[in-house]
């Protein structure tokens, strides 16, 4: 087989010797793909992501593999960036220009994001942004090779709070992560809430990384609000939420969260987060195939699956078959490939790629459970209803992102 790749290339050489260096590389048969997963390991989104990423990364290199049969290897490499953005930008430049990855992926965390983002165009290397919500990596910060795979914040928080306000949550107050990506999350629920005729009475502002909410607290509790929504994820949503029950707030406002996982659900129980609303694209007991994945996927990490862990997967999934329909990992071939080829996997439904890089695909919104409602313990959400992808996400025609003004010159 490598002596026929190696006749094709030659055969294929001087049939374009008057073409570029270029044209010819994109032409290049693949011998080898190389999935970068850099993630956080021992930082604050750790079980967001973490192993569980690394599990579903090999999840996806292996059912490709034997689905699709190619007549290429694909490996995989992994690492932690602890959170931290200079630690990414330097793993993943190193991955490119030594270890030979093709792809990066996972990277939780916005500053974590938009750093590596911007490595990847600068390398002309695909990152597949699986776990962050940040809007702005496809708007003002968009790149060229950056592509936002799992959701954003608008879809998730903008979709929750219309839910919440609709049923009567009308006066919000936001305890707010102190970084980009809580940001959003506040302005997309704002917007939702004065969409559907409610308010908002205050905010306040917390470090990242907090454990201590007993300030935002009795703030929110002084407020008048009616709801009390966290805009922040992981350990800081799960410690603020115990905190707000602690003080009785649950029993004077709603408590919502603007970003909670199927793991942070589970963390806190049904008894302390029963009722909520929750937005989430890939919820592990939606159908059959997303029963049998994940059921496969507890297996070999003892945990259903968050939806970016679930996202990655879908992600992986999609460059690989890309690859092979372009047969060349060259960067622009991929991408080509990858918008034309609807997404379909185990969690997707015929999402697409769109010229933005914002993978649009739909929303599914869900209630927790009452404990006696449980049949088992992660029989955690109940399905409400879905939010088709193009109402869910901001429409293209409202993008910042500088691509578009290029691609219509």
């Amino acid at each position: 087989m490598r002596f026929s790749r190696t006749l094709l290339a030659a055969i294929s050489l001087f049939a374009v010797a008057a073409q570029s260096p270029a044209t010819f590389a994109q032409s290049a048969p693949v011998d080898d793909v190389k999935v970068g997963v850099l993630t956080d390991m021992s930082s604050v989104f750790s079980d967001l992501v973490g192993k569980g990423s690394v599990i579903a990364a090999q999840m996806a290199i292996d059912d490709f593999v034997a689905a699709e049969k190619p007549d290429f290897k694909v490996s995989m490499i992994s690492a932690d960036h602890t959170s931290k953005a200079d630690v990414a930008s330097n793993v993943a430049r190193q991955w490119i220009d030594q270890e030979g990855v093709d792809v990066i992926t996972d990277i939780a965390g916005a500053s974590v994001t938009l750093a590596v983002s911007k490595v990847g165009a600068e390398k002309n290397k695909i990152v597949l942004a699986t776990a962050s919500g940040q809007n702005s990596l496809t708007s003002e910060d968009c790149q060229p090779t950056a592509l936002h795979w799992t959701y954003n914040t608008r879809a998730v928080s903008g979709t929750t709070a219309r839910a919440v306000t609709k049923e009567g949550g009308n006066k919000w107050f936001f305890i707010t992560a102190d970084y980009a990506g809580g940001r959003s999350l506040q302005e997309d629920a704002t917007e939702g809430v004065l969409a559907e005729g409610g308010e908002v009475v205050g905010s306040i502002k917390h470090p990242f990384n907090s454990q201590d909410f007993s300030s935002q607290l009795l703030t929110a509790q002084t407020s008048g609000a009616n709801v009390v929504a966290f805009a922040n994820s992981g350990p800081e949503f799960v410690n603020g939420t115990k905190q707000a029950i602690e003080y009785g707030i649950n029993t004077q406002a709603k408590l919502v969260g603007l970003l909670p996982y199927v793991t942070d659900i589970h963390t806190l129980g049904l008894e302390a987060t029963q009722g909520m609303y929750v937005t989430d694209p890939a919820y592990w007991d939606r159908n059959d195939a997303t029963r049998a994945w994940s059921k496969r996927f507890f297996e070999k990490h003892g945990k259903m699956p968050t939806y970016v862990q679930a996202g990655l997967y879908s992600g992986i999934m999609h460059y690989l078959k890309a690859v092979k329909a372009a047969g060349t990992t060259d960067t622009e071939a991929v991408l080509a490939k990858m918008r034309e080829m609807p997404i379909n996997d185990a969690f997707t439904d015929n999402a697409k790629l769109r010229e933005d890089n914002m993978v649009v695909r739909d929303m599914y919104v869900y209630k927790v459970k009452a404990p006696a409602d449980s049949k088992g313990e992660w029989d955690l959400y109940e399905y409400q209803y879905t939010v088709p992808g193009d109402q869910a996400f901001r429409p293209l025609s409202e993008s910042k992102c500088p691509l578009l003004a290029k691609n219509k010159g």
